[in-house]
């Protein structure tokens, strides 16, 4: 559930902004455009939205101004509160993709972003189905993240990074939970959604999802 990357989030809050923003050479490619990225989602959002994997709350910030109701749900207690400093109207939660309170609204759009990753093809299964109870349809997910189109785009990313000596990316391109475009495809049409894709830099893709059918979920 990602849980185990906690840690490593605790210690990264206070300079993840520095982060996003290029100031680390090793993940520049990785957050190139980021406030475009960020943009790119709130732009499809529609109605109350659920945001998970807040961090320092800066698309969170983003939904907010553009006058949307917004939960937040993240593991970090260092991301809290970074995150509350910079939108402190905004209740965020702890918890993860798969853990979560229940809402006293209709929650119409689900969002994150570079955090989606952190669960395994699995669990990133299971979060998809549980997402379709939540969502009526016409409801939406919009995630942006890092993904490959292929295994052979992933390796050579890998390579890359080990040529310009980005040990620290190579390692996590190895082994955090990075997917395949056409796993997710499958995911989110198992669980009743139609989904598109837009590369928004050579890491990110933008996943843009519609849920078109009720499915069965067993408990």
């Amino acid at each position: 559930m990602g849980r185990e990357f906690i840690r490593l989030f605790d210690h990264w809050a206070k300079d993840y902004d520095q982060t996003v923003q290029g100031y680390d050479p090793e993940y520049k490619a990785v957050f190139l455009d980021y406030d475009m990225i960020l943009r790119a989602i709130v732009d499809q959002v529609q109605g109350n939205v659920l945001e998970f994997g807040v961090g320092t709350g800066n698309l969170t910030a983003k939904i907010y101004a553009a006058n949307h109701r917004i939960f937040g749900v993240e593991p970090s207690k260092e991301m809290r509160k970074q995150a509350k400093l910079k939108v402190p109207q905004v209740t965020i939660y702890d918890g993860d993709f798969l853990k979560y309170p229940k809402f006293d609204c209709q929650i119409d759009t689900i969002v994150s972003s570079y955090a989606f990753h952190h669960l395994t093809d699995t669990e990133k299964s299971q979060a998809i189905l549980a997402y379709s109870r939540i969502l009526p349809l016409g409801g939406r997910i919009i995630f942006a993240d890092t993904a490959f189109a292929t295994k052979k785009a992933r390796e050579e990313a890998i390579r890359k990074a080990e040529k310009m000596q980005y040990f620290n990316l190579a390692e996590d391109l190895k082994t955090e939970y990075y997917p395949l475009l056409h796993e997710l495809e499958q995911a989110f049409t198992q669980a009743g959604f139609k989904i598109e894709f837009k590369r928004l830099n050579d890491f990110v893709w933008l996943m843009a999802a519609e849920k078109v059918r009720e499915v069965e979920v067993i408990d």
